[in-house]
C-alpha cells in the first residue's frame, strides 16, 4: 500500500520521470517536456507537495501552483497531480487529492483549482470522485501539437 509524504528536493528525478510519462500521453498538460528542477521548484509553492511511495519507489505527486500573486487570492491555488504509468488505477491519485485536501488548509489554502482536457476522462473521474465541482469550460485556451485545445476548469473549496 502506497504511504504519502512530503516530497523533498531528491525526489526531482522521480518526479521528473513521472511527469514525463505524463506529458507523453498528450492529455495531461500543455507542456511538452519535463522543465529544470529550478523552473519547476520556483512554479509551486514550498508545501503543499507531496509524493506517492510504494516499495520505496516515487510513484505519483501532487504540487500546487498560486493562481495570482494578488493577496485577495492568496489562499487560491492551482494543483497538479501525476501517476507513474505502472501505478495508475490502483488508488494513488485518490490518495494524494485526499492527502492535499487534508493538508491544504494548514498553508492558508481554501480553493483549489484544476483544468483538465475533457479527453482526460480517468483524471476527470478522479477529481469528481474526490468534490471537485465543474466551474465551467475554456475553449480554445492554448495550442497543444498545433491544434487548438479546451480545458474543464474544476474546484473543491475547503472549510
Amino acid at each position: 500500500m502506497p504511504l504519502v509524504r512530503p516530497a523533498v528536493p531528491a525526489d526531482w528525478p522521480a518526479i521528473a520521470r513521472i511527469y514525463a510519462e505524463g506529458i507523453a500521453t498528450g492529455d495531461a498538460t500543455f507542456e511538452t517536456e519535463v522543465p529544470s528542477w529550478d523552473a519547476w521548484d520556483a512554479s509551486h509553492l514550498p508545501a503543499p507537495r507531496l509524493i506517492a511511495e510504494d516499495a520505496g519507489q516515487v510513484v505519483g505527486w501532487i504540487a500546487v501552483s498560486p493562481v495570482s500573486r494578488r493577496d485577495v487570492y492568496r489562499g487560491v491555488v492551482e494543483h497538479s497531480v501525476y501517476v507513474a504509468d505502472d501505478a495508475r488505477g490502483k488508488g494513488v491519485g485518490r490518495m494524494l487529492l485526499a492527502a492535499l485536501v487534508d493538508e491544504a488548509p494548514s498553508h492558508g489554502i481554501w480553493t483549489i483549482q484544476t483544468s483538465i482536457f475533457e479527453q482526460n476522462t480517468a483524471t476527470l473521474a478522479l477529481h469528481a470522485a474526490a468534490g471537485f465541482r465543474l466551474v465551467g469550460r475554456r475553449e480554445r485556451i492554448g495550442q497543444l501539437g498545433g491544434e487548438w485545445r479546451d480545458t474543464l476548469l474544476l474546484e473543491r473549496r475547503l472549510p
